[in-house]
């Protein structure tokens, strides 16, 4: 008789319940049941709307064509992606901002939510976790997965070995050097939730931080192509010896709208090193390959021909356009928040704008009240970490009429209700 069973993952059991856009999405869904004839606006996940660049999908076409021939049939490619696209991510994501980079640095990937999870692979479980407050849902959930958060307090909504960095209005969403040093630090500028960025003076203090502790730093620039203003890198290797620290991740999902396509990358620079419990020097580059090469098969030859389009003269004029109308939509958006009384943060460098509700407000009551007496959907800033609970957000990729009629049904409703 088999006296052993098959065993869990525990940690998995350490993750709250509810992911925060499937319990977005199952209040949605309850309310449109109970109200059909009811419009709803979806402001909430950072999904696009606008279609694909024509470059893109007539590149993925000929891409296509190419496989119904044996001479230019493809079948398993590199791990670590074609170099066809890495040289051009090479030649205009970097080289035209003075950064040299090596074509085996680059790793092509289905996208930065994906590599900013599986990142996790190559790090000991003893690793300290350091991040931002409100975060990126997947920055957190993955480390818990992975054993690092430790046990969840109901009482402070937070995990006991995970390193908390509060950014909110009170210090202008810059997080501070923490208490405690810890191993890996997660940063994301332009930031989301908040919308809000980091200068190259206060990032250079961070790489500084980060080679003073023999931290690593994993770099989540995804909304770059949102910047507007000077002085915000684009890279966090616009730095000087950010080579030696951080990791980057970077996405084509709103860069060129691949939400659905899914391709990114992540740059790992042969200057980064781990240490064993021995203190040796190890590559972190040959230990992220080893993973890709063991777990991961690749992007498809058809979707990087498509990222590949993006660089040329013809797709960089289409995506252009496409960003443009979504910054168009994030300074309606500001606008109509600010008319209607309340502060607004971001917006301007990013998609995303984060509004401070009034004193008392919690955000999913909040959520609530735009859905069921409005029908406009954001996110609860609390969903993003105790420090988001009095903050909400709303994003710039829906369609222009709609978020014109959120922003005049937003308007309406707060004048006339008086609540700001």
């Amino acid at each position: 008789m088999r006296l052993s069973m098959i065993k869990i993952n525990e940690n998995f059991l350490d993750l709250q319940d509810n992911y925060l856009f499937s319990t977005i999405a199952k209040k949605v869904a309850k309310f449109q049941e109970e109200h059909p004839d009811k419009k709803v606006i979806k402001l909430g996940i950072g999904d696009v709307t606008l279609p694909l660049a024509k470059s893109c999908v007539d590149a993925m076409k000929k891409a296509a064509e190419e496989l119904l021939y044996k001479e230019s049939f493809r079948g398993y490619g590199p791990e670590q992606g074609y170099d066809f696209l890495k040289e051009k991510i090479i030649k205009y994501d970097y080289k035209s901002r003075g950064i040299d980079l090596d074509l085996d640095e680059i790793f092509i990937s289905d996208g930065a939510k994906c590599d900013t999870g599986n990142i996790v692979d190559i790090f000991a479980k003893g690793n300290k976790v350091a991040i931002t407050d409100p975060v990126y849902p997947v920055y957190l959930d993955t480390n818990t997965m992975s054993g690092r958060a430790g046990k969840y307090n109901e009482s402070t909504g937070r995990y006991s070995n995970i390193i908390y960095m509060p950014c909110t209005s009170e210090n202008n969403f810059e997080p501070q050097f923490p208490d405690e040093a810890p191993d890996i630090i997660y940063l994301c500028f332009p930031n989301n939730p908040t919308g809000t960025v980091c200068t190259k003076e206060q990032l250079a203090k961070w790489v500084k931080y980060a080679k003073d502790n023999k931290s690593i730093i994993l770099y989540d620039c995804a909304y770059e192509c949102f910047i507007t203003e000077e002085n915000i890198p684009h890279s966090i290797y616009e730095i000087e010896g950010a080579k030696d620290v951080a990791i980057e991740f970077k996405s084509y999902s709103k860069t060129a709208g691949f939400t659905g396509v899914r391709c990114g990358y992540v740059v790992v620079p042969k200057k980064v090193y781990g240490y064993t419990e021995k203190s040796e020097k190890v590559s972190i580059n040959k230990l992220w390959n080893r993973r890709q090469c063991t777990k991961f098969n690749g992007v498809s030859y058809v979707t990087q021909r498509a990222a590949e389009a993006i660089y040329s003269e013809e797709g960089q004029k289409e995506i252009k356009e496409n960003i443009k109308y979504y910054q168009e939509n994030a300074k309606i958006i500001r606008n109509g928040l600010q008319e209607s009384g309340f502060l607004v943060y971001g917006g301007v460098n990013a998609p995303y704008i984060w509004l401070k509700l009034p004193d008392g407000v919690k955000s999913w009551d909040f959520f609530d009240e735009l859905l069921n007496n409005i029908g406009i959907v954001g996110t609860p800033g609390v969903g993003f970490g105790p420090c988001g609970e009095g903050y909400f957000r709303l994003t710039a990729f829906g369609s222009r009429e709609n978020t014109e009629e959120a922003m005049k049904k937003i308007k309406e409703y707060f004048i006339r209700e008086s609540k700001v």
